[in-house]
């Protein structure tokens, strides 16, 4: 998953944890192995080998599933949460310290575009030569999800997932209370800005602090704006509470990706978050 993850559960006994646990590590790397861009025997390498030659490839329900999703997160924010953007690593480097040469994202903007797939289940073709899709923005909350649903068919009724931060709950602690669950500071990265008790749910959050530069002190996060190769900019942070961990992943990217917009469409859909922006000043709504 490409960050620290971890468990928590309630079990009968130690052997029953662990037998839990094993399936669910085995699940989740499963799917990193199924849909990892650095894998070249993953689904995701081939389908971005062949979507773009004639007739394209023929895919699995599970990726289906997946795709349908994404094409529901294009839709629903306007065309900017869009799974081919993702070819924009080719020229962002945010180990480098340095700016991308300009002419090299204006370069792959035509090769971006959901409405340059044509997608009919279970058939994905790519319009234009050299296309890629990137499921980061979904494979992480989906395998907490998966995750939560192995944990209740083991029986388990009280637990957490915590994916890199994307976290689901099963269920509160035995004796009811809840889990409490610390959100960091973008700018403070050893503080918490805001904590948040949950019996069920998910939570998942995104900002400009995990991979980002900073030039002439301009900071430069990894979200960025598909229509125009550059990052986003607003909001430092964005934490989403939903029910399920891969809608709260998918409604933070999205609210970030809308800037200035984006509380106010987290607004229309009831869904509750805690945001910090630009100046690490922290808004909460609904929590």
């Amino acid at each position: 998953m490409g960050s620290p993850c971890e468990l928590g559960l309630y079990a009968e006994d130690s052997e029953m944890a662990r037998r839990v646990a094993k399936r669910i590590i085995d699940d989740a790397l499963g799917i990193e192995a199924r849909y990892s861009r650095y894998r070249e025997d993953s689904i995701l390498s081939m389908i971005n080998r062949k979507a773009g030659r004639n007739g394209g490839i023929e895919v699995d329900e599970e990726t289906a599933g997946l795709l349908d999703y994404a094409q529901t997160c294009y839709v629903q924010s306007d065309g900017l949460f869009d799974i081919t953007s993702g070819i924009l690593r080719k020229a962002w480097n945010f180990q480098s310290g340095k700016p991308p040469d300009a002419a090299l994202i204006e370069s792959l903007l035509p090769m971006i575009g959901w409405d340059r797939v044509v997608w009919m289940r279970p058939r994905l073709a790519f319009k234009t030569s050299g296309m890629e899709l990137d499921f980061g923005g979904i494979g992480k909350e989906y395998a907490a999800d998966r995750a939560a649903t192995l944990y209740l068919e083991y029986g388990i009724r009280h637990g957490v997932v915590n994916f890199g931060g994307d976290i689901k709950i099963i269920g509160p602690h035995p004796d009811g209370s809840p889990w409490r669950i610390g959100i960091r500071h973008p700018r403070q990265s050893q503080h918490v800005m805001a904590s948040i008790d949950l019996g069920q749910g998910a939570i998942a959050s995104s900002g400009d602090y995990e991979r980002c530069i900073e030039i002439d002190g301009r900071r430069y996060g990894h979200i960025l704006n598909p229509r125009t190769g550059w990052p986003v900019q607003g909001f430092a942070s964005v934490s989403v509470v939903a029910s399920h961990c891969l809608i709260a992943g998918s409604a933070c990217t999205i609210a970030m990706l809308k800037e200035s917009a984006g509380t106010d469409w987290l607004e229309e859909l009831w869904l509750p978050y805690i945001v910090a922006d630009d100046k690490g000043r922290v808004i909460k709504r609904h929590c």
